[in-house]
C-alpha cells in the first residue's frame, strides 16, 4: 500500500473525533488535507456544524472552498480541538514540524487548544528526532543570524524557492533549515533558539500533543499520550 493511502485512512479517521458545534483547529500539509476533505464531506453530507481556525492561508482557503467556515485564531474564545500533521514524532512524543513552512501558525493555534492530535502514517515514528529542523527568522539580521547558527555547528541552510529565492511564511518570515544527525535533546536545543534574537519560533513540538493517530496499510492506530 502506498505512503498516501496511510495518510488518507489516518485523515480519515482523525476527523471523526471532530463534533457539532466544535471550534477546530486545522492543520496544514499532505496528510490534514485528507482530513480537511474528510471535514468538507462531512459538513455537506452530515450538516456537521464546526468554526475552523487554519495554521496557514492554504488550510483557510481550502478548508472555505469546502464550506467550512474558518475563522483567524483571534476571533475564537478557545479551540477545542486541533488536528495538524508532523514530520517526525519521537519514542517521547516530541515532534518537528515545519516542512511546509507553516511552523509559528501551526504553533500558535497548538498551544491555544485543549486538545490535540497529530495525523501521520507509519513513516513518521522515529526513534530520536533526525531529519533538518525548520527555524522562522525575521528578514533583519537574518544574516548575521545565520552565521552564529554556523558557529554553533548547527548546519544550517536557507529555506530557498525554486527561484533561489528565501522562502517566505505567512507572515512574511525566512525560514532556516539545520541539518542536524540526531536531536539528543529536543528540550535543550528548543531553549537554544529560543534565546537568539532574531529567531521567531523553531520547528520543536513539545508537550503539546494529546493523540497520535497513524495510518497502516489496512487501519488506524490511535496512541493516547496524555
Amino acid at each position: 500500500m502506498s505512503q498516501d493511502t496511510q495518510k488518507a485512512i489516518a485523515g480519515k479517521r482523525a476527523a471523526q473525533f471532530v463534533e457539532n458545534d466544535m471550534i477546530v483547529g486545522i492543520g496544514s500539509g499532505s496528510t490534514i488535507a485528507h482530513v480537511i476533505t474528510e471535514l468538507g464531506r462531512r459538513v455537506a453530507e452530515e450538516n456537521l456544524k464546526i468554526v475552523g481556525v487554519p495554521t496557514s492561508e492554504r488550510t483557510r482557503r481550502t478548508a472555505a472552498k469546502l464550506g467550512i467556515p474558518m475563522y483567524n485564531v483571534d476571533d475564537v474564545d478557545q479551540i477545542d480541538l486541533t488536528i495538524d500533521g508532523a514530520d517526525q514524532i519521537d519514542d517521547s512524543f516530541a515532534a518537528i514540524k515545519g516542512g511546509g513552512a507553516a511552523l509559528l501558525w501551526e504553533k500558535i493555534v497548538a498551544v491555544n487548544s485543549k486538545r490535540n492530535i497529530w495525523v501521520i502514517d507509519e513513516s513518521k515514528r522515529v526513534e530520536k528526532l533526525t531529519q533538518y529542523l525548520p527555524v522562522e527568522v525575521i528578514p533583519y539580521g537574518s544574516d548575521q543570524l545565520f552565521r552564529r547558527l554556523e558557529n554553533d555547528g548547527l548546519q544550517p541552510t536557507w529555506r530557498l524557492d525554486q527561484n533561489g529565492n528565501p522562502v517566505r511564511t505567512d507572515s512574511a518570515n525566512f525560514l532556516i533549515d539545520l541539518h542536524l544527525p540526531a536531536i539528543e535533546s529536543p528540550q535543550d536545543l528548543s531553549h537554544l533558539l529560543s534565546e537568539m534574537v532574531g529567531v521567531v519560533e523553531d520547528g520543536l513540538f513539545l508537550n503539546i500533543v494529546n493523540q497520535v493517530v497513524i495510518g497502516t496499510d489496512t487501519d488506524s492506530k490511535i496512541i493516547d499520550v496524555k
